[in-house]
């Protein structure tokens, strides 16, 4: 009887429904589930048995160092990779939408360029021309009511909406998108990857080539997007902004935490800081802030500086420890000489050819001075840039520089100048030939060219490195004036953060134009205001230039957008839309708390369950004396099997309420 038993109730087989039980709750379960995955590129292993679960509504921030499979994630999940082991999976009818890296040379209006991101609105678009070319009545009119319930008539308002929000002036929508430079099509693509009504929207530093108006636009956009988001940022403000939860992604496991970055970044600071050498370099790092704060704060000339470290310190102790094992340590070695003033511009109008973008503008740069450029796109923030890194005269006026001045300038065409055939150590040696092998070697380091990264071509180099590089030469010529134009494209976090705090104790003047708001927070003690011409100090904070930026679209709108789609956006109906959002957000906040009870008990007697089995599965259970035992054990086994079924049904069918309330009123 016992061996009989014994065969009837094995592990094995009592444990085998349960795993198919819940094999089917993630096939029905509407979320993108990471299972036991790993993955190699090439000969280097990704991911090892690494296992999240993002749910619908959820906005994660996908972070890591460089090559640590970020953006191999990415492929797989648009299918061009395959794993090696594991699963990543999501619902068969979810609609991925990702932005293309390339642009065809299209002669088609960008316009439509946009609108072909909506694959089902142009499929319904070509079902309509031939069923009307073949006289099919009924077709058509079944066409117009699926065109109706996916908002298709609206579709040129939305594509509008899209183009506006990303810095295209009215007009641009109708020009081919051959005729658009790169840094605008890309632009394009993304417009395109949002005109998608998508499930999952998978978008890889889409803030790199945007100004911080369309920073600030698209952060708002993805924070009323109502699909699944996986986003790749270095921008730490944008990750905050944006992001319920972030993937960090290290020591080959991807780690799901709940939060923005911020949050992230403080419990990591945490971990780091109960390992002894971690929380000694965070010790040296904030000591290096104060010694500044404390030298300087009683000097008149230096007060401002101090204080803005002072405002710095907080955050610099929490991020220096979440950072402590960053590979990039550098700062910028003591200007030669600081004369004041270093540059003086009087009455000075510049511009390109017969046109001009700047007028008026009388300023005067001194040592200290930590300025960051604030103003729409194309209002002449680089110019001025070019214009006080003599790149460009003054078409009137006087520029009147300093006799000791030494210009450090960074802008992206510094990248093309690299030389793909030399080596980060060659590009060193060649500026600085008096400079000892061992320095180069050492100062290299600081910057992650370490090793035989310092003797490999730049040819092969990421856009990362190559700012990296950029960088090291401009740090190491000693400036007493340095000029940035977007110096954080293409860096990660970990370098970001080396740049500020290098920064923080920079002793010459300072002129910053970027997108990346922490950037400026950490770097800049005034903001200057690019508008109309002018050149005038914005009398606010950084917080503060957003609603400026409304002011000023909202007071241009009647005469700037004629075009009824875009002048459809209005205060009045963004005010109804988040309105609506929030109601929905608040009806749904209670059901979705629910479900994550439900899902908790799912896994509490699945636990139950297989642990009865394993029970029932023991041969000794049957043995004579044990029947009060093996009676308990089957009450409890079919106790627990009704719970798990009801369970299960009910978490079911509260996720399909949640998803059809979600669909039908945006959440």
């Amino acid at each position: 009887m016992a061996q009989k038993s014994g065969e009837i109730w094995t592990g094995p087989r009592l444990l085998r429904p349960v795993r198919l039980k819940f094999a089917r709750l993630l096939d029905f379960a509407p979320m993108l589930n990471i299972d036991h995955l790993s993955l190699r590129r090439g000969a280097k292993p990704l991911f090892r048995d690494a296992t999240f679960q993002i749910h619908p509504g959820q906005r994660a921030g996908v972070t890591g160092a460089n090559g640590c499979g970020k953006s191999s994630l990415f492929a797989l999940l648009r299918g061009e990779l395959s794993a090696d082991a594991g699963d990543a999976r999501y619902p068969s009818n979810w609609v991925v939408a990702h932005v293309a890296q390339e642009t065809p040379p299209d002669p088609r209006p960008a316009m439509e360029y946009v609108l072909d991101g909506d694959e089902e609105l142009r499929a319904i678009e070509r079902g309509l021309a031939e069923a009307e070319a073949a006289g099919e009545g009924t077709r058509v009119a079944e066409l117009h009511g699926r065109l109706d319930a996916i908002g298709g008539y609206d579709a040129r308002a939305r594509a509008a909406r899209l183009l506006h929000g990303l810095g295209f002036a009215p007009g641009a929508e109708l020009r081919a998108v051959a005729e658009f430079s790169g840094g605008w099509r890309m632009r394009l693509n993304l417009a395109r990857a949002l005109m998608c009504r998508s499930d999952l929207l998978l978008l890889d530093e889409p803030t790199n080539h945007l100004d911080l108006e369309a920073v600030v636009w698209l952060e708002d956009w993805l924070k009323a997007y109502r699909g699944t988001l996986l986003l790749i940022s270095h921008d730490r403000e944008f990750l905050d902004a944006v992001c319920t939860h972030v993937i960090h992604i290290e020591h080959e496991q991807a780690t799901l935490y709940s939060g923005n970055y911020s949050a992230f970044e403080r419990l990591r600071a945490e971990r780091l800081a109960g390992q002894q050498a971690a929380y000694q370099r965070q010790q040296r790092e904030v000591a290096h802030i104060r010694g500044f704060v404390d030298r300087f704060k009683a000097k008149a000339s230096k007060a401002r500086q101090a204080q803005s470290r002072l405002k710095a310190l907080e955050r610099m102790e929490l991020i220096a420890a979440a950072h402590a094992d960053s590979l990039f340590h550098f700062e910028f070695r003591a200007p030669d000489k600081l004369p004041n003033p270093l540059l003086r511009l009087e009455k000075v109008s510049a511009g390109y050819a017969d046109r001009t973008i700047l007028q008026g503008v009388s300023l005067s740069l001194a040592p200290g001075d930590r300025i960051g450029l604030l103003g729409v796109n194309g209002a002449g923030k680089s110019t001025l840039i070019k214009l006080l890194a003599g790149e460009m005269g003054p078409q009137r006026g006087e520029l009147t520089p300093a006799g000791d001045l030494r210009i450090g300038y960074f802008a992206q065409h510094q990248l093309e100048q690299l030389r793909p055939e030399w080596t980060a150590f060659e590009h060193m040696r060649h500026a600085h030939p008096n400079v000892p092998e061992q320095e180069i070697r050492d100062y290299l380091g600081g910057f992650g060219f370490a090793g035989d990264m310092a003797l490999a071509s730049v040819e092969p180099f990421s856009g990362g490195e190559k700012a990296r590089l950029a960088l090291a030469l401009l740090v190491y010529q000693r400036p007493n004036l340095l000029l940035l134009d977007e110096p954080t494209n293409h860096l990660d976090l970990e370098m970001r953060d080396a740049l500020a705090l290098a920064l923080q104790s920079f002793e010459g003047a300072m002129v910053i134009v970027s997108h990346d708001r922490y950037m400026l927070r950490s770097t800049a003690d005034r903001l200057w205001l690019v508008h109309g011409g002018r050149v005038t100090e914005f009398p606010d904070s950084l917080d503060d230039y957003p609603r400026w930026l409304s002011e000023q679209e909202a007071a241009a709108r009647p005469a700037a957008t004629g075009d009824e789609a875009v002048a459809e956006y209005s205060a009045a109906a963004r005010k109804d839309r988040k309105r609506n959002e929030a109601e929905l957000r608040k009806r749904l906040q209670p059901m979705r708390r629910e479900l994550a009870r439900l899902e908790q008990e799912v896994a509490r007697f699945g636990v139950e369950q297989a642990a009865l089995s394993e029970a029932l599965g023991d041969p000794g259970i049957y043995a004579e004396g044990e029947k009060a035992r093996l009676m308990r054990a089957l009450a409890d086994k079919a106790r627990v099997d009704e719970l798990l079924d009801s369970t299960e049904e009910a978490w079911l069918l509260l996720a399909d309420e949640i998803e059809a309330a979600a669909a039908e009123g945006g959440a």
